[in-house]
């Protein structure tokens, strides 16, 4: 459920078979290379990336495309390709001699996980120490850039690297609030407080959709509200059986109808699209909107007509979130060497500065090169979720196709149509099916 309103960057379990990479080598490290360790010059790095040019990434990998080629001599072939481009067609092209060298992929277990189970991409690991990345990355961004032998993200072997983070948390009109002589909540008692002013004064306090993704991020959060980080490892890297009818999941289910009951969500919510959520907070006619930091950068340029603000979920030591995409470098890779170069520079603090002030969340940025106020706001939160090991990822990576389940039973629930209990075990059965290889 990650990052939808890009390209459906969020189905990352949705397509087991959907694979693509790049990859490229750094002198010195195994894993193949290009060559012998000569120059670089006159050599050609095949990149593929489906960043926007507009985008907080797009910019800071076009500077980090000036800086290589400075550089290393070495020239950059840069082909924008689109996420289902890069879907349909990546395990054919990284089977042959087609294959970029190095490429933006999708995280996750059906994704960059089959990729690494398959030999399609490569073992990363003695770059990750050659160039000191593991030191950037907080212990959860790195559960997704690892993998074991079967796929599972969380394990021993590099096969990529973030150098960009995503999470969801709360975004307030700090304008409705004022109006309605409310202060933004820091405690999930306050939040509730909240929630039942607004209604009281007549306005449906929180932008949602069920159609799509937001819903289901939402009740994934009241799970995580009451949960720890075994209950994310159960149900993530299934560690143990999850318990669907245990005590995360039941009140998130039963907690979200409740929601829906009290007026905190619109009744037709089920309808709803994340644009008209998003539009919905944009325009001013909700107040509150739970989802994530991917909408950011298009509320500062659209989000003008009041003062907002974004906040961890209140009450809640974990959070969505994870990792960006990775950057991974194909077996048949001409050129590793320069592949691992290219991504050691967008890893540089100026790089990572540029994401971050353009309304990404960088993950190794010095602070201090953080200018934009706003910027600095959203890093500021990201890094405290990371210092708490908070971040526990979506709800719909664990099984392939989980995304279509949480959307229609949560549909189900909301409509009135089944309660919270048989939502909780017509999850249950699809988790277990969808699950059953992994396990």
């Amino acid at each position: 459920m990650a990052r939808m309103t890009k390209k459906s960057r969020g189905r990352v379990l949705a397509a087991v078979g959907a694979v693509a990479v790049g990859a490229l080598a750094l002198a010195g490290c195994s894993g193949g290379d290009s060559g012998d360790g000569d120059s670089a010059e006159g050599k050609t790095l095949k990149l593929w990336h489906y960043e926007g040019a507009d985008s907080a990434m797009g910019k800071a990998w076009a500077e980090a495309i000036k800086v290589f080629e400075e550089e290393t001599g070495a020239t950059v072939e840069f082909e924008e390709k689109s996420f289902e481009q890069i879907q349909k067609t990546a395990s054919q092209v990284l089977d042959s001699d087609a294959a970029p060298d190095l490429m933006e992929f999708n995280k996750g277990n059906a994704t960059a996980g089959f990729l690494a189970s398959t030999g399609l991409i490569a073992d990363i690991s003695d770059a990750v120490d050659e160039y000191g990345w593991a030191d950037k990355l907080a212990p959860s961004l790195q559960t997704t850039a690892k993998y074991s032998e079967d796929g599972v993200m969380g394990g021993d072997t590099w096969y990529g690297i973030p150098n960009y983070g995503e999470f969801v948390g709360v975004y307030y009109n700090l304008d409705a609030f004022e109006e309605a002589g409310l202060e933004v909540p820091t405690t999930y008692d306050e939040f509730l407080d909240v929630l039942d002013a607004f209604v009281a004064k007549g306005i449906t306090p929180l932008a949602e959709a069920g159609a799509e993704y937001p819903l289901g991020q939402l009740w994934y959060q009241l799970a995580l509200s009451q949960a720890d980080r075994q209950f994310v490892n159960d149900y993530q890297l299934y560690e143990n059986p999850v318990d669907w009818q245990g005590p995360e999941l039941t009140y998130a289910t039963q907690t979200l109808k409740d929601y829906v009951d009290k007026g905190y969500i619109a009744e037709d919510v089920s309808s709803m699209k994340a644009e008209d959520a998003g539009v919905s907070f944009i325009n001013g006619s909700a107040p509150i909107f739970v989802s994530g930091s991917w909408w950011y950068g298009r509320f500062v340029e659209e989000a003008t007509g009041f003062d907002w603000s974004m906040a961890a979920f209140p009450g809640s030591d974990l959070s969505l979130g994870s990792s960006g995409n990775l950057w991974v470098v194909p077996e048949n890779a001409a050129n590793k060497d320069l592949a691992y170069e290219f991504i050691d520079i967008t890893m540089r603090p100026e790089i990572q500065a540029i994401i971050g002030n353009n309304g990404g969340v960088p993950v190794a940025a010095d602070p201090a090169d953080i200018t934009d106020e706003k910027s600095a706001a959203l890093i500021e939160t990201f890094n405290g979720i990371l210092d708490a090991d908070g971040l526990s990822f979506y709800p719909d990576w664990p099984a392939p196709g989980f995304y279509d389940v949480i959307v229609q039973q949560l549909q189900g629930l909301v409509t009135g149509t089944q309660d919270a209990a048989t939502t909780n075990s017509n999850l249950g059965a699809e988790y277990e099916a969808g699950t059953a290889d992994f396990r």
